[in-house]
């Protein structure tokens, strides 16, 4: 796996002797298959909002983690938390009213062709229960997904995620085509090439005898790097999946909760309708919860030949957790601030573009912006997104890289980050690109 911007003990001069106290205990006690960020890794103790703050009292602007999607610590959801805690907590098996106040809210925010729900803890376990439903109902195994997905953890959804590297073997029946090109020049030829790629991953398929079950799609390509125009390019690819008697299953957990700016959910952005929807980070707001939601036909054998239960998907606590951060996005209006917040980071960076030959395409949806950097030759420049990355750590301001050659910026802060926020951001990198430039 591509280790973006990871810590390397061979090069931590800069980092304290009391942090390189910390690494070394870590590295005994938790093993060699965790990271950290930065070559000077960040000691965090405390979060507020769109900041956190590290263990000397320094003032982080967090401009990576939709984990947090409603701002570190917000005392709406604490309430929500503590206030249910401390009253009952167990499991989906006796009846509660929070677990359906909570789903009646979410489904509520969906398509109605969406209209039921089962809870799990991660991401990584929403994934990989979609996946099973999806090959009960198909009777297929062949999974569709892009070059650099990232999609989860489990057995089944590692073999799914290609960013994992060489060393996590891709599915036998998984097919692996390129991400989305990005092409302001011809937008029509955004979504007719992603849909011919679809299509010749589904011959594929039929060539070698597999039954094709699913395209398993984050809908912004996060990993991939981040795409996202023309709006409504992934139609006809959808249309292909169903053609060939697949489903399509989106993964929300990063593009989805208002990150677009625009509508609850990326796969809106294109007018198109899943079959399945994973959920997981933004929903706790740092909480362990996700999801799927689902189109009840979809579900009703496996739900009726093989029963569903998580321990800990969809507890009292957890329900009261989720309904507490949909209130917040309701109401506090988010979405149309992270569309406001979003459009400043682009049109800043956009202009910085202009005196800074280093920086190429500059895309985003909201508060998802991706920036690539790109040598004089137009190849992907990853020692300057790094460089990058670690400079605006040392200025106050928490970000990472992307993609597979680590080139692009990954702009995905708190839905809480507003247009002012924007501004602090493009300034940051305006001074550490004029110290490198």
């Amino acid at each position: 796996m591509l280790k973006t911007n990871a810590f390397d003990a061979a090069s931590s001069s800069d980092v304290s002797p009391a942090a390189l106290e910390m690494i070394e205990r870590r590295r005994r006690l938790l093993g060699p298959a965790y990271q950290l960020f930065y070559k000077n890794p960040v000691h965090l103790v405390r979060g507020e909002g769109v900041w956190v703050f590290d263990a000397d009292g320094k003032r982080y602007l967090d401009v990576y983690n939709n984990v947090p999607s409603v701002g570190h610590c917000h005392p709406h959801v604490l309430e929500a938390l503590i206030r249910q805690a401390s009253t009952l907590n167990t499991h989906t098996r006796y009846l509660h009213d929070n677990v359906l106040n909570f789903a009646e809210k979410l489904v509520s925010t969906m398509p109605p062709e969406l209209s039921q729900v089962m809870f799990t803890c991660t991401g990584s376990e929403a994934n990989d229960l979609a996946l099973r439903i999806a090959e009960d109902f198909t009777g297929g195994t062949g999974v569709i997904v892009t070059e650099f997905s990232y999609h989860g953890m489990t057995k089944a959804i590692a073999g799914l995620s290609a960013s994992m590297g060489p060393y996590v073997k891709v599915n036998g029946d998984a097919r692996v085509i390129p991400a989305p090109i990005h092409n302001p020049a011809n937008p029509a030829e955004v979504g007719k090439k992603f849909a011919a790629d679809v299509r010749a991953a589904l011959a594929d398929m039929r060539r070698h005898g597999i039954k094709p079950a699913a395209l398993m799609i984050d809908t912004f390509f996060t990993s991939d790097g981040g795409f996202f125009d023309p709006a409504g390019f992934l139609k006809e690819a959808i249309d292909e999946i169903h053609k060939a008697g697949a489903l399509y299953i989106a993964d929300e957990v990063q593009p989805g909760y208002g990150r677009s700016g625009e509508h609850m959910w990326g796969f809106q952005r294109h007018g198109v309708l899943p079959d399945i929807v994973s959920l997981g980070k933004p929903m706790g707001n740092g909480h362990p919860m996700a999801a799927i939601t689902i189109k009840p036909h979809i579900l009703e054998r496996f739900g009726s030949e093989s029963s569903y239960f998580n321990t800990f998907g969809g507890n009292t606590v957890s329900s009261a957790v989720g309904l507490a951060v949909l209130e917040v996005i309701e109401q506090e209006n988010l979405i149309p601030s992270v569309g406001r917040a979003g459009k400043a980071i682009l049109d800043g960076i956009s202009e910085l573009a202009t005196r800074f030959p280093a920086i190429g395409s500059v895309r985003g949806a909201g508060l998802f912006v991706s920036v690539d950097f790109t040598t004089p030759e137009g190849e992907p420049d990853s020692a300057t997104a790094l460089a990058v990355v670690n400079a605006l750590r040392e200025e106050g301001v928490l970000i990472g890289a992307s993609g597979p050659h680590a080139n692009i910026l990954k702009i995905r802060p708190p839905l809480v980050f507003t247009a002012e926020h924007s501004l602090i951001l493009v300034e940051s990198l305006e001074k550490v690109l004029s110290k490198m430039y």
